[in-house]
């Protein structure tokens, strides 16, 4: 896989849900997703909206973006303590048990593929979802994250904080709706 198949992946999706125009919302690895789907549909989206997304300056792979603490902390294998305390640090027990239940293998030919940001306009809104307590995308390489989009010539980003950790989306649904909810074109 590559990053154009998860670009092309993402406009099939559109195309087939009859959407010529969308925001786009990508957590963690979707974070490479949403800036190739803008490089090369610019004209198709309306809003990027990243949560705690891995967002690597141009040129560059997930992997050198990666921070270098969980990348020594991970290199021994994922194991089931290391993946409660990166992706359920504010969990519930039945909600951990979902995520463990659920998590798949990270795809690493992304990982390794740089990334381009030529034909991503400068003036294409974008929002970024700043999760406080995230154990996987630690503040820190989210923050370099931020840097990366507003390395953009002209690139502005809009941060809002989350008090949550890396899943967001199941430890806080109601809030990050609210979050989304607002962004929508």
């Amino acid at each position: 896989m590559t990053l154009a198949d998860w670009a092309d992946a993402v406009f099939a999706a559109a195309d087939g849900a009859g959407f010529d125009r969308f925001v786009l919302v990508g957590h963690s690895m979707g974070g490479l997703t949403l800036c190739e789907v803008a490089r090369r549909g610019p004209e198709r989206v309306a809003h990027l909206v990243f949560v705690s997304a891995l967002v690597p300056p141009d040129g560059s792979s997930g992997f050198e973006a990666m921070d270098q603490k969980i990348m020594e902390r991970v290199a021994g294998g994922m194991t089931e303590a290391i993946l409660i305390d990166m992706f359920c640090s504010d969990l519930d027990p039945a909600q951990t048990r979902f995520v463990l239940d659920n998590v798949g293998s990270e795809a690493v030919q992304m990982m390794i593929e740089p990334v381009r940001r030529d034909g991503m306009p400068a003036a294409l809104p974008k929002t970024y979802v700043r999760l406080t307590e995230d154990h996987a995308l630690p503040p820190v390489a989210q923050d370099a994250s931020i840097a990366a989009l507003r390395a953009v010539p002209g690139g502005t980003v809009n941060v809002i904080e989350l008090d949550s950790g890396h899943n967001a989306m199941i430890s806080r649904p109601a809030d990050l709706a609210a979050i989304l909810h607002t962004l929508r074109s």
